[in-house]
């Protein structure tokens, strides 16, 4: 029979631990406080190992100790071990995404549950920035891991919302522009705008912000064109306008005039002249360039199969 690996053995030590009773000396608090230590032992032993499901798993037992025993911070920092370790755990990912491309990673599902149990711990002990931390953290993992915006854009939503309250205000503001990049990609236009004019508001406040207001309101205008809504454009701009009377001068806004031109005009040629003279300039990123497409579908029952400025 091979020996027991050093993780192993802390594991068997902490069960043991953990299952005893607690005799006349000492009180079940203390018995699970000695038992979390050993799988917190352990989990660090099964990393030095590389064995970070083995860890993950260790980190979850040592925090479900601190539970027992009422160590809220404690067990708000194991569960976010866990959930680091279940994530390292991922690089297998290929083999597995072989097996079953359309199934979720099962270690990242227990990475986003290991989280949400580090955020209701910290939530209760008032600890929102880093519980915002968290959540961005599970956005994240929706979006580049599962490419679930929805789910995403939640998560960047409440973080931003906790990151607001905590007055961590760039950090907030820049979780409502991913989120109102997702609301755009998920054709929620009217979300994505409100979000979008919020980040702007926010951005008007600080002159080294002010610099970026033009770009949020370059999204906005572009989500009111996709819903083919000239008057919301045309409303918006004024709206803009007034806020920053230097917004009606910049590139931006001189692009989204030439494409409600073109839009109204019902005239693909003179939108592809629009975007090809911004894009020569000012190189679309692959937001624009997808939401300018949706743009184009809305003309292209007048001028079937024409393309514009680099795009297909």
């Amino acid at each position: 029979m091979p020996a027991k690996s050093p993780a192993q053995a802390l594991i068997d030590k902490a069960d043991k631990k953990a299952n005893s009773s607690a005799g006349w000396f000492s009180s079940t608090s203390t018995k699970f406080e000695e038992a979390g230590d050993l799988y917190q032992q352990a989990a660090n032993s099964f990393k030095l190992e590389k064995l970070f499901k083995e860890a993950g798993d260790a980190f979850a037992r040592e925090a479900e100790c601190r539970e027992k025993c009422n160590e809220a911070n404690e067990a708000a920092n194991a569960w976010w071990n866990a959930a680091k370790a279940y994530k390292k755990s991922h690089p297998d990912r290929e083999a597995y995404l072989i097996r079953s491309s359309s199934v979720p990673h099962i270690f990242l599902v227990v990475a986003i549950q290991a989280l949400t149990q580090t955020i209701t711990h910290l939530c209760k002990s008032g600890r929102f920035r880093q519980a915002a931390d968290r959540e961005k953290e599970i956005g994240q993992i929706y979006l580049q891991e599962f490419h679930d915006l929805s789910k995403a854009c939640d998560s960047f939503i409440r973080a931003g919302e906790w990151y607001a309250q905590e007055d961590a205000a760039a950090t907030a503001n820049a979780c409502y522009k991913d989120a109102a990049d997702l609301l755009a990609e998920l054709d929620e236009f009217p979300q994505a705008i409100a979000r979008y004019e919020q980040v702007a508001d926010h951005s008007l406040s600080s002159a080294l912000t002010k610099y970026s207001v033009k770009e949020y309101w370059l999204r906005a205008l572009l989500c009111a064109l996709a819903l083919n809504d000239l008057v919301t454009v045309r409303r918006n701009m004024t709206k803009y306008s007034n806020q920053d009377t230097t917004f009606l001068s910049t590139r931006e806004a001189k692009f989204v005039n030439a494409l409600v031109d073109a839009v109204e005009a019902r005239d693909i040629d003179l939108f592809t002249a629009a975007v090809g003279d911004f894009d020569s300039v000012t190189r679309l990123d692959n937001w624009k360039t997808a939401i300018l497409l949706k743009i184009k579908k809305n003309l292209e029952h007048t001028d079937q199969g024409l393309g514009f400025g680099g795009l297909t």
